[in-house]
């Protein structure tokens, strides 16, 4: 089925506050896929996904802090947000399809020896990756995420966040990231998260993660899924959680893995403040907790 694709043009993103990373791009499945890749190119990476509505400048106050530590980190925009291409049907997107994007990426850069760093769709997308490709990671930080199999009851919240998505006729990104985190956005960083989105033909993409989620036993996603916590139920490599103390969505995720995952037992995990968007309440300490779980891997 042929795609109508959009692109972001690029003056929406001139002069964004905090944002001065060079852009890279690689083709996955026809479409112009963007991330970040700052730090020492020889250092093993650092692999930051994001989630929804946000894109890679979430990651904009802990990216140098890792770089800065000797870290090479990779910041990609998903399919669908940031400077990435946006198919332009709710129909044209699907968890497979995240998957096979995220997936043509990281084989195309050949990155090994990972550490993963994700939240909300980004532990979707990447717990399930690491555990269909183990031999890419070395260890695993989540931070308000989960990978749910549909085997679990939903959280009204998330109900409710599922039904504004696809039905409401306002779709504010700035406004939901906003809402979302303790700290009130400025005005200059309201405008890098609408940047993304000229209008609402480019938000097909956020639009439809929420209806993406695995809500039910049958859902298609959900025996993958569960393939997947069988591999995470034996994972033995460091496996941190950095959850905040304010997010109605995931709240309790952290334990959940803390008793599931072999890699989680004697971790420093760490409660940090914030709401849902932890990297716009905590960045650096977000960071920090990186940094020194990979100094205690090396030392």
């Amino acid at each position: 089925m042929s795609r109508d694709i959009l692109r972001t043009p690029e003056s929406r993103f001139e002069r964004l506050l905090d944002y001065p990373f060079e852009p890279h791009y690689r083709d996955v499945d026809g479409l112009r896929m963007h991330y970040l890749d700052e730090g020492p190119a020889d250092a093993d990476p650092v692999l930051m996904l994001h989630g929804e509505p946000s894109w890679s400048y979430l990651y904009r106050h802990m990216i140098p802090v890792c770089a800065a530590a000797g870290h090479r980190v990779i910041a990609p925009d998903l399919i669908g947000f940031g400077k990435s291409d946006k198919p332009a049907r709710i129909g044209d997107y699907s968890y497979q399809s995240h998957m096979d994007w995220l997936g043509g990426l990281i084989e195309q850069l050949d990155l090994n020896r990972i550490t993963l760093v994700c939240q909300d769709w980004g532990s979707l997308l990447g717990l399930r990756y690491a555990a269909e490709n183990p031999e890419r990671f070395r260890a695993i930080v989540v931070g308000n995420g989960m990978l749910p199999t549909g085997d679990q009851a939903m959280p009204r919240a998330f109900q409710l966040w599922k039904t504004f998505a696809l039905y409401s006729p306002v779709f504010p990104p700035a406004r939901i990231v906003d809402v979302g985190s303790f700290r009130r956005l400025s005005r200059d960083e309201r405008r890098a998260y609408e940047a993304p989105f000229p209008s609402r033909h480019y938000k097909a993409g956020a639009r439809a993660f929420p209806a993406l989620v695995p809500a039910s036993p049958n859902d298609p996603a959900t025996e993958a899924n569960r393939r997947a916590w069988e591999v995470l139920s034996q994972w033995d490599n460091p496996f941190l959680t950095t959850f905040s103390n304010g997010d109605p969505i995931t709240k309790g995720g952290d334990r959940y893995m803390q008793e599931r995952i072999p890699g989680a037992q004697g971790q420093p995990h760490v409660t940090l403040k914030g709401g849902h968007f932890l990297q716009e309440d905590s960045p650096v300490p977000f960071a920090r907790a990186i940094n020194d779980l990979l100094a205690r891997m090396d030392g």
